[in-house]
């Protein structure tokens, strides 16, 4: 047995003591369970709506810092979960939909939205028993829960987990409300900085546990209302709920990209840094909080009212004191957190656990990682017709290059494919399958086997350009002009159509249809190249330029060309389609007409 099993069996042989021993503490035990079903609840209905209008509206919403801070706020006040908010960013930022600079504006504005959650709890939950509008949610939601049509099902899980809040609430205070004639938690009070400090981390540590902020304010709030806990003592468990609340973001971080860990760092650092200035200016708070609620005709011994104007307030003073530094963090977490280029060839750079957690960044991270893939390839398939790279590329006369060259590039292709790519497209594969697992929309899922597809295209390219290099690489330096200039056209073939075909390596082109229409041209012009070549075969044979094995050699790698050729042309065709699969799939159904057109013209 480990630590972690050892710490996590103390603490349930602690929590059974402590629920055999007092009926108290059991209530209130329940209410923080029923209370944390109800989060679990509600943030798995909202999961649900995650399948393309959450992403579309974050997408669409934060192009800019006030936007992105306007996003947080909202979205987390209609979740009522700044921990589902902070990791759908890091998923989003980890595939590289958001930049880091919007990501930190969104957690920015999560949490102030989530002091919603404390007004929500401190004006309703506190002043009146919810149970009245707890179980006609429940029965609701779990009727809807039982409905076959993702929408409603997710509505269900929406208003059950409501109503276990609701329900939550009203046990943690019944519970308090038992304690008083029991045990008078008053007596466990602490004043001055050394209260301050114990109580804050008693506010970091019940968040920790309980991985909610909101339950540890919703238990705060419900020991204020019935007197089991002092108004000072409040303060600081605010606090350190606020502190607490970054291990969800660190821990969704950990299986980020070095981009969410840098986008989890920043949760960090701003949580602290509002912390530190809340601690070091409890005073100077706790009178504005006084001022703000003579103003807004606050009773002064409406504590819990109090203690939410508290929480929003020092959220506020952070978000003002960092928001004009949110370039200088950015900065400053890249610095400190660099990326590993040297493990950028070896490893996948976009998957990671962060990014699986929305449906639009898992199609996001899957995309990039097959144009990674697509880009180690290249380098394969371009020494492998001992071309490099950057011949292909640049080349202004590419033919003349190829039969002036005769160059020998020494690669492993076997080697090679298995440290660069066979390691890619082996995570591809698993992450699509983690993926497939989670509910997923029709075209989302569509969108994922056209980018596996892609994937197995550029590994099949590969096989067919290792058995294309053995007759190449005799006959490309041969003394027999005829035979080295046929297989010099071969490595034309190919290069070109890997020239074509690169300038859509960039992840940005999004017009499906002009895309398959423009590698249609391509498919065509290969095409003809490869039927010219046989004619030529059949005349040099003829007139004795080359002999019958040179003969079979060439057409039987010529072959070869054509398979590389088309693999590569479908695998780009499937990479870029999967952006838009509905006119993907209206271009290819006029592809396909306009080939079967061809076919009886012919």
């Amino acid at each position: 047995m480990n630590y972690r099993q050892l710490v996590f069996a103390g603490i349930l042989s602690f929590l059974a003591f402590a629920l055999w021993a007092s009926p108290e503490f059991k209530h209130i035990a329940a209410g923080v369970a029923i209370f944390l079903f109800g989060m679990l609840s509600l943030e798995n209905g909202f999961r649900q709506f995650t399948g393309g209008f959450l992403e579309n509206v974050l997408r669409r919403t934060t192009d800019t810092i006030p936007k992105s801070l306007g996003f947080g706020i909202v979205s987390t006040a209609i979740m009522q979960s700044s921990s589902l908010v902070s990791v759908i960013t890091i998923s989003f930022v980890s595939a590289g939909l958001l930049p880091l600079i919007t990501g930190i504006g969104i957690i920015f504005g999560a949490n102030l939205g989530s002091t919603t959650g404390a007004w929500l709890f401190a004006t309703i939950g506190m002043k009146m028993s919810l149970s009245a509008f707890a179980l006609p949610m429940l029965v609701f939601g779990v009727v809807l829960n039982f409905q076959q049509p993702r929408a409603l099902k997710a509505i269900g899980a929406i208003l059950a987990g409501l109503g276990f809040l609701f329900l939550g609430i009203d046990f943690m205070k019944e519970g308090f409300v038992s304690y008083q004639s029991a045990v008078d938690l008053r007596e466990y009070a602490m004043t001055g900085i050394t209260g301050l400090l114990i109580y804050t981390g008693l506010g970091v540590l019940a968040t920790v546990i309980m991985q909610s902020s909101h339950a540890t304010l919703a238990l705060t709030l419900a020991g204020l209302a019935t007197g089991q806990i002092t108004y000072e003592n409040s303060l600081a468990l605010a606090i350190g709920a606020n502190i607490g609340t970054t291990v969800t973001a660190l821990t969704g971080g950990l299986g980020a990209n070095i981009v969410g860990k840098r986008l989890a760092g920043a949760h960090l650092l701003f949580n602290m840094a509002t912390a530190v200035i809340a601690l070091i200016l409890i005073e100077p708070l706790r009178w504005s909080v006084d001022l703000l609620s003579a103003l807004m005709s606050i009773a002064e011994d409406d504590y819990t009212v109090k203690l939410a104007v508290f929480h929003t307030l020092f959220n506020c003073l952070g978000v003002a004191v960092m928001l004009p530094l949110i370039s200088r963090m950015a900065s400053a977490l890249e610095r400190w957190l660099p990326e590993k280029a040297e493990e950028a060839a070896a490893k996948p750079k976009y998957l990671n656990p962060a990014a699986m957690d929305s449906p639009d960044s898992a199609n996001a991270a899957v995309r990039r990682e097959v144009w990674h893939l697509f880009d180690q390839a290249f380098v394969i398939l371009a020494h492998g017709l001992h071309l490099h790279r950057e011949q292909i590329r640049n080349c202004d006369d590419l033919e003349a290059t190829i039969n002036n060259s005769r160059e020998r590039i020494d690669i492993d292709i076997d080697l090679v494919y298995r440290q660069r790519v066979k390691r890619l497209y082996n995570a591809i594969l698993d992450f699509i399958s983690g993926r497939m697992t989670r509910i997923s929309s029709a075209s989302s899922t569509e969108s994922l086997y056209r980018l596996q597809h892609a994937a197995g295209e550029m590994v099949e390219a590969i096989k067919h350009v290792k058995h294309l290099r053995k007759n190449l690489t005799i006959y490309m330096v041969a003394d027999n002009t005829a035979i080295r200039r046929e297989y010099n056209d071969l490595r034309l073939r190919v290069a070109m159509v890997l020239r074509e075909t690169h300038r859509f390596y960039t992840g940005k082109f999004d017009h499906a249809s002009t895309a398959i229409l423009e590698l249609d041209e391509i498919a065509v012009r290969a095409r003809v190249d490869r039927e010219s070549m046989v004619a030529r075969v059949t005349k040099l044979l003829g007139a004795q330029r080359i002999d019958s094995a040179m003969a079979t050699s060439l057409l039987n790698d010529s072959a070869y060309a054509s398979e590389t050729v088309d693999a590569i042309l479908t695998g780009t065709r499937a990479l870029l389609t999967a952006t838009d699969v509905e006119a993907a799939r209206t271009a290819e159904a006029l592809s396909v007409s306009d080939a079967g057109q061809a076919d009886i013209i012919i």
